[in-house]
């Protein structure tokens, strides 16, 4: 017998809800790959039914593409191509050619509609922000380090971009520690010294406050600057809000209570949006309309995208990238501690507080799970209270209030507390020069770019640091090549490559970015030859006939501007 339901768990044992009997004769079990998510009151069957009333009736569309480009499909035509994945012996063969061709039209399209996006940002005209820069480098020249030639060089791509008449849509992409926000408020102050304010966007509290301090240690006064939030008083919170409409705020920090509407700006010239992923396009929408036409637009992220994706998904802006990291950062050293060593990795966290540094402990899980074997932070806490009762340790993790968890971390930045035990609510942004040590419990089971977004929180300040990975057995080759990737690189872009090979056709980007292209056949990391393939294709066409004017290019034309409609609330944005 065959039943299907939804499986949970009832009294830690798995179970079925509402479970149904599945006839032998039906496809499910004939022919699992062409199942599809059931809407609730239409059977498996007649889904099935209705597929093959849509494959069976689509319209004979005309070819888009050149015969140059078909020949490398064996000149397949889309609704053969549709028509022949839907069968049982193609449906889950990505190396076919009905596939290939769908994968290469939609990739191939992305690049064509986000050249069209770009046009038409080039085409948006804006007032130019005049500044002087003997203002900038006098700020620069108080710095307590030197820029790095990326940070030069990015901070006059930017500079170039404020100047200009064309509107500003650049993505700025660093690693963690690689520098981002100081390049971020010299662009800010020139144009604040245009005569233009500024809003800086974080997704945390955490977050914006530390932006917002390190501008008041690099501004001292020399402009004005504040910071909202949802847990400012009231009082407080309407003087800020008059404020920034009478133009007497010229920086105004802050999380999603920027985006409210009562927030009315009187001449908004720049909008930095750091950890860009972590909004929502309705958000960025939203403060881009309070900015009017002259306002542009700075994205910053330091999620490790590999080079050879980030043309492709953020295909519709310029992009800066920051690979030097700042001069005087201390190297951190990355080492494996197996179950029987991890009482050195605790010997060493132990040491480094004793020369009055402190530690990070992070786990995946809160509590205890039995069905889950995983080292649970408050377990964890429990652990190091018992052995090192000489260290004021806390922990901290995501269902703690707001405003609990913003007044531990302002206590571990005092260094009031020496051990922070934490879920990964401190993976972004938290800036503890002081901190040293990372260990990181059961390490196997994180992902890659979550390791070393982890391993970033240390090494900011001028101490040697440690991160420290503890890993459990059994542990996969997928884990085992995770933790050597993590040991041989410190470099972001590289880590990202080796994430892409070790993942192979999973899904690398984790959960979905905002704003980005839903790409509904393709795979950016297993299509990574249509890729290339498609690259090639679109740049040459874009180089023949930027307009597409050809006739010989109508339908692409006309496909590359229907498609334009699914990028509506991008085109908002700018």
């Amino acid at each position: 017998m065959t039943i299907s339901g939804k499986i949970g768990i009832f009294r830690n044992k798995y179970q079925l809800t509402n479970p149904k009997y599945i006839s032998e004769d039906s496809s499910l079990i004939k022919q699992k790959h062409n199942t599809y998510s059931l809407t609730e009151g239409i059977s498996e069957k007649i889904y099935n039914k209705i597929i093959n009333q849509i494959i069976t009736n689509l319209p004979i569309l005309n070819e888009w593409h050149s015969k140059n480009i078909l020949n490398k499909f064996e000149n397949i035509k889309w609704n053969d191509a549709i028509v022949e994945l839907h069968k049982p012996e193609n449906i889950e063969n990505h190396r076919n050619n009905f596939y290939q061709r769908l994968a290469f039209d939609e990739i191939f399209s992305t690049f064509l509609v986000n050249s069209e996006i770009r046009k038409k940002i080039k085409k948006i005209k804006k007032k130019r922000k005049s500044f002087d820069k003997t203002k900038q480098n006098k700020i620069i020249k108080e710095l307590e380090f030197s820029l790095t030639n990326d940070q030069k060089k990015t901070l006059e791509e930017i500079n170039n971009d404020l100047s200009s008449t064309n509107k500003m849509f650049r993505l700025l992409q660093g690693d963690v520690g690689s520098g981002k926000t100081i390049v971020s408020l010299l662009a800010a102050y020139n144009t604040v010294n245009s005569g233009f304010q500024v809003a800086v966007m974080a997704p945390t509290e955490i977050l914006a406050r530390q932006h917002f301090n390190l501008a008041n240690n690099l501004f001292s006064k020399k402009i004005n600057i504040e910071l909202i939030s949802g847990k400012s008083e009231h009082k407080k919170k309407k003087e800020i809000l008059d404020k920034i409409k009478n133009n007497e705020i010229d920086i105004i920090f802050g999380t999603h209570a920027i985006f409210q509407k009562k927030v009315y700006f009187k001449n908004l010239g720049l909008i930095v949006i750091d950890e860009q992923h972590k909004f929502g396009v309705k958000q960025r929408i939203e403060l881009s309309k309070k900015g009017g036409p002259n306002c542009d637009i700075l994205l910053m992220s330091a999620t490790p995208i590999p080079r050879s994706l980030i043309l492709t998904i953020y295909g519709d802006m310029d992009v800066s990238f920051l690979d030097e990291f700042p001069p005087g950062r201390q190297p951190i050293t990355t080492n494996v501690y197996y179950e029987k060593y991890q009482d050195k990795a605790y010997a060493l966290m132990d040491a480094e507080i004793k020369l009055g540094r402190q530690a990070f402990v992070v786990c995946p899980l809160i509590e205890e799970s039995e069905l889950m074997d995983l080292k649970a932070a408050a377990t964890v806490f429990e652990s190091i209270q018992s052995q090192f009762p000489h260290l004021n340790a806390c922990l901290i993790h995501g269902k703690l209030k707001k405003e609990e968890r913003q007044e531990i971390m302002s206590r571990f930045l005092k260094n009031e507390i020496q051990v922070l035990v934490a879920t990964t609510v401190i993976e972004v942004g938290i800036d503890i020069p002081n901190a040293t040590v990372m260990i990181i419990e059961h390490a196997e089971r994180f992902g890659l770019a979550q390791l070393h977004q982890l391993r970033g929180r240390v090494g900011r300040g001028k101490h040697a640091s440690h991160c420290l990975l503890a890993a459990y057995f059994p542990i996969s080759e997928e884990g085992k090549a995770r933790m050597k990737a993590m040991q041989n690189s410190r470099d972001g872009f590289e880590i990202a490559e080796e994430d892409l090979k070790i993942r192979g056709p999973g899904d690398f980007m984790g959960t979905r970015q905002s704003g980005l292209p839903v790409l509904k056949i393709a795979n950016l990391i297993r299509d990574i030859k249509v890729l290339d393939v498609a690259r090639k294709e679109a740049f040459a066409l874009i180089d023949r006939d930027p307009n597409l004017e050809d006739p010989a290019n109508q339908s692409l034309k006309n496909t590359v501007h229907r498609l334009l409609g699914n990028y509506l609330p991008l085109m908002e944005i700018i």
